[in-house]
């Protein structure tokens, strides 16, 4: 989003050099994670708006399961990973309603 056309400036201690080159991997691994984050609650909603209760109960359940190991890795607040699960299964629930 925010990344800037300029060269970053290089770190001259090895240790500096080797958090880079680590940050680099980590950012990319947690960028990979939010995106799967965001489209198993996508896909759970879509659902929820078809109104297909059996395809929502299933995608929610696999979302739970993702949702607690982006929690888990740090990468978001147990809070936020309670709050998406608390909505999304209570859409699921108004369906049958």
């Amino acid at each position: 989003m925010a990344t800037s056309s300029k060269a970053k400036k290089t770190v001259r201690i090895a240790s500096g050099r080797k958090r880079a080159r680590q940050d680099v991997k980590l950012n990319a691994a947690n960028t990979a994670l939010r995106s799967k984050f965001r489209t198993v609650i996508k896909n759970v909603q879509k659902a929820v708006v078809t109104g297909d209760k059996a395809k929502a109960a299933e995608l929610f359940k696999n979302a739970q399961q993702v949702i607690d190991s982006v929690a888990d890795k740090g990468l978001f607040h147990k809070n936020k990973a309670a709050r998406h699960k608390s909505r999304l299964s209570a859409a699921v629930k108004s369906l049958s309603a």
